[in-house]
């Protein structure tokens, strides 16, 4: 019989990984049918102790935490996917809320649909702060991942893949396509990512079935640290880098490609500013030029140890 597991990474996480431990207890899905690792990657905080402590509060939950001391969200989700035991394995941030159903819908999808080679599901952003005015559907992407392609199960359309904290894949696929690229992703404080969108296009360019899930659906905690103006700035020029070293690790012929999309995007970019300055909608104007600006620094900046 098949089984999935859930992987989380995390990396001084102990302030934050309560809602995804505790999501656990809820989740509808059989509990012979899925396991659970935790990946502590060098945490300097209580993460250990945490996570410990819950797992000796639930012994019915089939979990388990490993250390990966190599610095890294792929190396540390590598290392979950050596660990744990499923044929479906399902993957999500510390910082998230499981829905009940997670595990539930990606099993029962993936277990009826074998030509499909992953899954991904829909990420609502919470903001337990109050959500700032200058957020727009364009500008909450790099903050809150949101992912909505609404109410019916979909292959992801051109230009569209699934999000880094809410995805599962068939280990099958896995095994013939590679891991994450640990080039790519978030290294300790380092806000490098694109690890998810390089995985998905190894399975696009191959012409495989991606599909999304509305109802396997993650709650994604935005605290208030990760809405300021330097932090914005620093994950949009990492969002720049992060295009560079996976389109150039494809082919010189994709960035190229890559920068004539920015191009295109600069237009859409200004076009949409115009708009919200002639509204007096000025800091939503502002936030969207800094994200463009930023993302186009990072794309030709080569220097990916740059301190910023």
């Amino acid at each position: 019989m098949a089984t999935i597991s859930l992987v989380i990474a995390t990396y001084n996480g102990a302030s934050k990984i309560g809602g995804a431990l505790e999501s656990l207890t809820r989740q509808t899905l059989d509990r012979e049918l899925w396991d659970v690792v935790i990946v502590n990657n060098n945490s300097t905080d209580n993460t250990a102790e945490v996570v410990g402590a819950f797992i000796a509060a639930h012994p019915e939950i089939d979990i388990k935490l490993v250390d990966e001391p190599n610095q890294g969200l792929s190396y540390a989700r590598n290392r979950g996917i050596e660990e744990c035991k499923g044929d479906y394995i399902a993957i999500i941030d510390d910082d998230e809320v499981a829905c009940p159903e997670l595990l539930e819908e990606y099993f029962n999808f993936l277990d009826t649909h074998p030509y499909a080679v992953a899954a991904g599901g829909r990420i609502v952003p919470h903001y337990p702060g109050k959500r700032p005015h200058w957020l727009t559907w364009i500008t909450e992407r790099p903050i809150g991942g949101r992912l909505d392609l609404g109410n019916e199960i979909v292959t992801f359309p051109e230009g569209r893949y699934f999000g880094g904290g809410n995805l599962c894949l068939r280990r099958t696929a896995i095994e013939y396509y590679g891991n994450f690229n640990t080039e790519l992703g978030r290294k300790g404080s380092k806000l490098l990512g694109g690890e998810e969108k390089d995985l998905y296009m190894r399975y696009y360019a191959s012409g495989e079935n991606i599909y999304y899930l509305p109802k396997a659906e993650i709650l994604h905690i935005v605290n208030p640290d990760r809405l300021t103006e330097p932090y914005f700035k620093a994950v949009c020029y990492r969002i720049g880098q992060s295009e560079r070293i996976r389109t150039l690790g494809t082919s010189r012929k994709a960035f190229c490609k890559r920068v004539r999309s920015e191009v295109f995007k600069w237009c859409a970019t200004l076009g949409i500013s115009l708009f919200y300055c002639l509204t007096l909608q000025f800091q939503r104007a502002k936030y969207l030029v800094i994200m463009r600006w930023q993302i186009s620094r990072g794309l030709r900046d080569a220097n990916i140890d740059k301190e910023l």
